[in-house]
């Protein structure tokens, strides 16, 4: 392999912000904050969605109401009738 191209990795620790979950990895990404886990210092990256509270992942359903929007798609294409 020829040196110098590929990028520099690190150990990094990724934050979930809504669940708090850590995800400790390596990474090219770095931040200001670091911290030590373990005997090892990890750059910390917060994140606002991982696999831990990502919807897809987590198999959470959301409600969607269709009968309000068909009710409302009615009241604003319906003929009054004269």
């Amino acid at each position: 392999m020829k040196k110098d191209t590929h990028p520099e990795v690190h150990p990094v620790c990724f934050i979930d912000v809504s669940t708090g979950k850590r995800f400790i990895t390596e990474s090219t990404l770095r931040s200001k904050q670091k911290e030590v886990i373990d005997g090892i210092e990890c750059y910390v990256v917060h994140c606002d969605v991982t696999s831990d509270s990502h919807p897809a992942y987590t198999g959470e359903k959301r409600f969607v109401d269709t009968a309000g929007r068909v009710e409302k798609f009615n009241r604003k294409f319906s003929r009054s009738r004269a």
